[in-house]
């Protein structure tokens, strides 16, 4: 858990291993890329601490990979969280109040600052409107460059073993690499 927070080597082998990860799950690239998808969507909730929860719920009830969906919320993280937030925040301002102008950041700043039960809500609030509407395009750009990539990684892969397997029944019937030759 504390690798998806903060990696240990650097940030670049983190996300070739989440690659990795996604492209050799056994499901079709649609599943795949549909949990994929909730889990970018729910990185652009407000609700920290609860992505998982959200992205496997939605992954469920969608019928997305589970596993996909968890490694999906890994967009959310110390790197990209703070343009995701500004950007939900404005957003979310603009949308509820008709402006997101250089006064909603400080605002925001203070906020935060100064969190309290009364002034949660506005933090909060605006950032699940802004969320909802950034993290829906998000996921759908998601979803199409998932399938895409699992698809053709599945496809590379399964020719692969069709040569593999063509080359063994090849070695059989010429007897080579057995060591009894005729």
């Amino acid at each position: 858990m504390r690798i998806a927070v903060w990696p240990r080597r650097n940030w670049v082998r983190s996300y070739q291993y989440i690659t990795k990860r996604v492209l050799r799950l056994s499901a079709s690239p649609h599943v795949i890329a549909l949990g994929f998808a909730t889990g970018v969507f729910a990185s652009f909730t407000p609700f920290l601490g609860f992505h998982f929860i959200i992205c496997l719920a939605l992954a469920f009830i969608m019928g997305g990979n589970m596993i996909s969906s968890a490694l999906g919320t890994f967009l959310g993280n110390p790197l990209t969280f703070p343009f995701i937030w500004i950007s939900t925040y404005k957003m979310g301002n603009f949308i509820l109040f008709g402006h997101a102008g250089a006064h909603s950041m400080s605002t925001l700043a203070g906020l935060i600052h100064n969190v309290s039960v009364s002034n949660l809500l506005q933090i909060i609030k605006p950032m699940t409107v802004g969320g909802i509407l950034l993290g829906v395009p998000a996921g759908i750009i998601a979803y199409f460059l998932i399938r895409r990539l699992v698809f053709v990684y599945q496809r590379s892969r399964l020719a692969a073993m069709a040569r593999r397997a063509e080359q063994r029944v090849l070695d059989k019937v010429l007897h080579r690499g057995d060591g009894h030759h005729e």
